[in-house]
């Protein structure tokens, strides 16, 4: 599968696009190869880069060993050889004795025979302490980070180097299982539950890009502080076959809204949709409206001059910049499962679900209701504005 085995100087160049942020695919496209070749290459070493071999200098070289067989060929004496190469004459009568003596010796061969006989590789710190590998494989059932593992060892092992550990080890023990002492499957309780390391950068298709968007370091710092209401987090809850509803959070008084959304989903629908649920709200709830860079809001231009409400993006994998929204979610998993199809839930089956929601009580309200909180904040707005126009 996937073609003939790559060659060294393919190795070389798939490791540094890989490290680079191409994607597999790409890096196949680019030497011509299936991508079946290059995913093996890079499966067979966990996705960790293979050290590039150094030789000792007490190592003979190709180039010495071309000399060898140059001198064997003109029948000259081993020592003869040595003198020639500045060797001992012992280093020269074993290598050749190696590989196929004085008639079958060939330099070419009895580089690639070194090479392979260098492969033997080094017994892990995990491999030589059981007592360290069976700490180990404990946090790491208890879902512990190897960054976390490596942190405690040193405190709780502060007197003893053997019990202690490097993440990075214990990293490569998971993903390179030829260097490590670990049980591939323990890496499914790492938090990426991944079997192959990743890069750490990756680069853009460029598809998809939102044009003129507003970054969230430039929104206002009244809707950091939550001082104010009328600042709002979105996202989509995605359910199968590319159903979704659409999702609003209050971030002062994390008040919920829910709005349908129509098949065959397009921007330009989403928009029409989100306005028509933003609209519903008075002018003074209508500040700012956070969104991921999901390609749903690339017309948000358009929406902020239907609705008045501008629009700030969050950093790209930053869920924690819409954490209200996030958390909302998860909490609407218990109405909507993962893995349920969301294309027949009507509007007002997610207006029931809303306003089931948003009357339960919140810790973070001071034991609250979202629906209490936000009553609250349109009492007080109506009755200053009774006061100032009396």
């Amino acid at each position: 599968m996937g073609g003939p085995a790559v060659t060294e100087a393919e190795e070389t160049e798939i490791w540094d696009r890989r490290g680079r942020g191409e994607s597999m695919s790409a890096i196949a496209r680019h030497l011509g190869r299936g991508l079946e070749t290059v995913r093996r290459c890079v499966l067979l070493s966990g996705g960790v880069r293979p050290r590039r071999r150094t030789k000792s200098r007490h190592e003979l070289t190709v180039v010495e060993r071309e000399e060898i067989s140059r001198g064997l060929a003109a029948e000259h004496s081993c020592h003869s050889i040595a003198r020639g190469i500045r060797r001992a004459p012992s280093s020269v009568s074993r290598e050749v004795a190696r590989n196929g003596g004085r008639l079958g010796y060939r330099a070419a061969k009895a580089e690639q025979a070194a090479v392979r006989r260098s492969r033997r590789p080094k017994a892990s710190k995990l491999a030589l302490c059981p007592r360290l590998r069976t700490e180990v494989e404990a946090k790491l059932r208890l879902r512990w980070s190897p960054q976390q593992i490596s942190a405690f060892l040193k405190v709780e092992y502060a007197q003893d180097p053997k019990m202690q550990i490097s993440h990075e080890t214990i990293y490569l023990s998971l993903f390179v299982q030829s260097r490590g002492a670990l049980r591939k499957e323990l890496a499914r309780h790492l938090r990426t539950r991944r079997l192959v390391r990743q890069p750490k950068k990756q680069l853009s298709s460029g598809r998809g890009q939102i044009v003129d968007k507003i970054m969230i370091s430039e929104r206002p710092a009244e809707a950091a502080d939550r001082a104010v209401p009328g600042h709002w987090e979105g996202d989509l809850l995605v359910g199968t076959k590319s159903s979704a509803i659409g999702t609003l959070v209050e971030r002062s008084t994390r008040y919920a809204m829910l709005f349908a959304l129509p098949n065959g989903l397009t921007a330009e629908r989403f928009g029409e949709a989100l306005a028509k649920s933003v609209l519903t709200l008075p002018a003074s709830l209508r500040r700012s409206l956070t969104w991921d860079q999901g390609p749903e809001m690339a017309g948000h231009v358009r929406f902020t001059l239907d609705t008045g409400l501008a629009v700030y993006f969050c950093d790209p994998r930053s869920p924690w910049q819409r954490g209200s929204n996030e958390n909302t979610n998860g909490l609407l998993r218990q109405y909507f499962p993962k893995g349920q199809s969301l294309a027949g839930v009507t509007q007002d089956e997610l207006d029931r679900v809303a306003h089931e929601l948003n009357g339960r009580p919140r810790q973070t309200l001071g034991w609250h209701s979202p629906t209490q909180k936000l009553a609250a904040f349109l009492e007080q707005s109506e009755s200053a504005g009774g006061a100032t126009t009396a």
